[in-house]
């Protein structure tokens, strides 16, 4: 297994020297080929040593981790984020499925983020995830417009979240549907992105199915009731779900 090539790039000694060291005892198969104590040095290294992995801290003097991403023509690299708890920037990462560390550094975690770059590098799925997260931190005050990286069978696909239509359970799989009547089949199960679209507008109407009400263009009571989105396509809601349903539909809509 070729190692794999990374650059450390943190403004703070401590936190390289510390990430170094993590790297060295648990992670064999990353050989860091560059340390870079701001964002212009890690720019420079980038270019000239075409690096397999990145690990950059987001909240650097003079240039941000982020600014030297959004300067970037491409990405031929994986990127670990490293950052201090931001409740959107989490968000962010999750919808943009990109690796991401609290700081301190939590060995186990760190693990899991190389086991995670390795297999994108491998097959050769990355790229767009950090494309798609430096369009979602543009999109603080609009959830609808961010980008969701969803899990496919051939990787993971980047969408727009105002064209989901709805998420339907098919056992451990989730089945998204799409505006334009196009379909992606996950293997994350509905629970997840329940809880990941919790905040973007998104709620559960039945145990089989998650509505983006976005796209809610009637309802019709009854004992759960019945919504119909924009395409016309119908879904029941159950009873249990009812209440819970119009209570969000009110936020949302401010009614």
């Amino acid at each position: 297994m070729d190692p794999l090539r990374t650059i450390l790039v943190d403004d703070e000694p401590r936190g390289i020297n510390s990430l170094q060291k993590l790297l060295e005892l648990n992670c064999p198969d990353v050989a860091i080929i560059a340390t870079c104590s701001s964002a212009e040095e890690g720019s420079e290294k980038i270019n000239a040593l075409n690096p397999d992995l990145l690990f950059l801290d987001i909240a650097m003097p003079v240039k941000s981790g982020l600014q030297l991403l959004q300067e970037l023509d491409d990405f031929s690299f994986e990127v670990i984020l490293v950052t201090a708890h931001n409740k959107f920037m989490v968000e962010a990462f999750h919808f943009s499925a990109v690796d991401y560390l609290l700081k301190p550094v939590d060995e186990d975690l760190l693990v899991d983020a190389v086991r995670r770059a390795r297999k994108r590098i491998t097959e050769k799925t990355g790229n767009k995830n950090i494309e798609a997260f430096l369009h979602n931190i543009l999109q603080k005050h609009s959830p609808q417009s961010m980008r969701l990286c969803i899990t496919s069978l051939k990787g993971f696909q980047v969408v727009e979240i105002s064209d989901i239509l709805y998420a339907e359970a098919a056992g451990s799989y989730t089945n998204f549907y799409f505006k334009d009547r196009s379909a992606i089949c996950t293997s994350k199960s509905i629970h997840d992105y329940e809880d990941l679209l919790n905040d973007s507008g998104f709620v559960r109407i039945h145990k089989s199915y998650l509505v983006n009400l976005l796209h809610v263009k009637e309802y019709l009571r009854g004992e759960g009731g019945t919504v119909i989105l924009s395409d016309n396509k119908e879904l029941e809601v159950s009873r249990r779900k009812k209440d819970s349903f119009i209570d969000k539909m009110k936020s949302f809509y401010k009614y």
